[in-house]
């Protein structure tokens, strides 16, 4: 059993997507199998095959999404603490290498992961390199080609 954290408003977002895929989407799916079935012989009808596929899709996605709210776990931002570097941490870091190349990000659950939002994954090699790191501490991150360095400048929520 794996624990996601989530901050409320993601929590209420994948409940209401998994509203919708059981109901909206069921229903969707149940009438392109009927539509596929109308057409005849179902052993060479293509369409009722992609219909039946996706209806399989549907329902893994479905399952996927009540193994996660099942087990996640809502955050209160304002319990975090910001003395080292934990989930829903906003961290400002700089390169140690160059000294001028500096970052921001927020540590995420993984669902919640977006880099276009600086918001990555404390799964991410970045932010298991972060997590636990103090301000003035430098984080050793795994990378392709690589290991980089980079110093803790700040922790905020």
């Amino acid at each position: 059993m794996s624990v996601s954290y989530f901050t409320p408003e993601k929590f209420e977002e994948l409940k209401q997507e998994l509203h919708t895929l059981k109901t909206k989407g069921r229903i969707e799916i149940a009438s392109q199998i009927a539509e596929a079935r109308e057409k005849g012989d179902l052993k060479e009808n293509a369409e009722y095959d992609a219909a039946k596929d996706a209806q399989g899709m549907l329902e893994l996605k479905i399952s996927k999404l009540e193994h996660i709210l099942s087990n996640a776990r809502i955050l209160d931002e304002s319990q975090i603490d910001t003395s080292r570097v934990s989930i829903l941490s906003k961290v400002r870091i700089r390169n140690t290498v160059n000294k001028k190349m500096e970052m921001e990000y927020i540590l995420v659950a993984e669902e919640e992961a977006d880099l276009k939002q600086n918001k990555i994954s404390v799964l991410s090699p970045f932010g298991k390199g972060l997590l636990g790191k103090k301000i003035g501490e430098v984080a050793e991150i795994e990378a392709p080609k690589g290991k980089l360095y980079f110093e803790v400048l700040d922790i905020s929520r």
